[in-house]
């Protein structure tokens, strides 16, 4: 078992989602920034689908009731164990009764914690992903939850001592497929999108980063019947103001889809913070 000392801001159990529900409704949810989240599990010897915990802006504290190695990847923080600084993007080892404490990082933010054998929570669907929309999954972390973790026999043997990782650039550039409702917006609108700075709104969450900037004008009036959402879309409500879609968006939409990220970028959306710029390349 591991108790739950401090959650942090926000802490959920996470795997790789519940795909294949989308026609009763169901988000996948999952992993914001699944990149780093495989990337933790890795390192530890799991398969990449075992569950985690995604942290928000850091902040949370864990005691360990048995020997465990874990790992820790995403947006980059202070980790400490037992009160010694230990690197990221790394296996660990936390021994009885120790105590990982995570700081909160500078930039990113996002984090994810791997535990060898891996968080054992009961499944919904198939899945232990906590989906904030839904519902679905076990509810984010509070103080003294205890959190079971799975068998460690049979695993992979821990092969990678650390793992290089990309920083996030001070102001990104994500990349985007116009459509497909790029035609219910003015030529200056799709202008804009690839031309101006966007900033991200406080009002962002998993299910999607809200965007200040330069109104996108459409080109028709009138409302669209709902439509599949896919994670990465940039949809535009009548604010004009785009919203790009994360891991527990609606399954449907009813706003237009100006363009769809490219799914490599899909991390990166996961990593931005409330204040950052950003700007989109088609």
């Amino acid at each position: 078992m591991i108790e739950v000392v401090r959650p942090g801001p926000l802490a959920t159990v996470q795997d790789l989602g519940r795909p294949g529900h989308a026609h009763l409704g169901v988000p996948c949810s999952g992993a914001a920034d699944g990149r780093a989240f495989r990337l933790a599990n890795r390192l530890v010897g799991n398969p990449e689908s075992a569950a985690g915990v995604e942290f928000t802006v850091g902040g949370g504290a864990l005691r360990f009731r048995r020997p465990a190695w874990v790992a820790v990847t995403g947006a980059p923080l202070p980790v400490r164990i037992d009160g010694r600084a230990c690197g990221m993007n790394a296996p660990c080892r936390v021994s009885v009764g120790g105590l990982l404490e995570l700081g909160h990082p500078q930039f990113g933010l996002r984090s994810y914690l791997a535990v060898r054998g891996g968080i054992t929570v009961d499944e919904v669907l198939g899945s232990r992903a906590t989906d904030l929309l839904s519902g679905l999954g076990p509810a984010p972390l509070a103080e003294g939850d205890r959190l079971p973790v799975g068998p460690t026999a049979g695993l992979e043997d821990i092969l990678v001592d650390a793992a290089p990782v990309v920083p996030l650039p001070e102001v990104p550039i994500l990349r985007i497929t116009p459509g497909p409702r790029d035609d219910w917006f003015t030529g200056e609108a799709l202008t804009s999108l690839t031309s101006a700075t966007f900033e991200v709104s406080p009002e962002s969450n998993r299910v999607g980063v809200r965007l200040t900037g330069p109104r996108l004008e459409r080109a028709r009036e009138g409302e669209l019947s709902s439509e599949g959402m896919v994670t990465g879309a940039l949809q535009v409500p009548p604010s004009g103001l785009p919203i790009i879609v994360l891991a527990d968006h609606p399954t449907t939409g009813g706003y237009p889809v100006v363009a769809v990220l490219a799914s490599a970028d899909v991390p990166m959306a996961a990593q931005l913070r409330p204040g950052q710029r950003i700007r989109f390349r088609a």
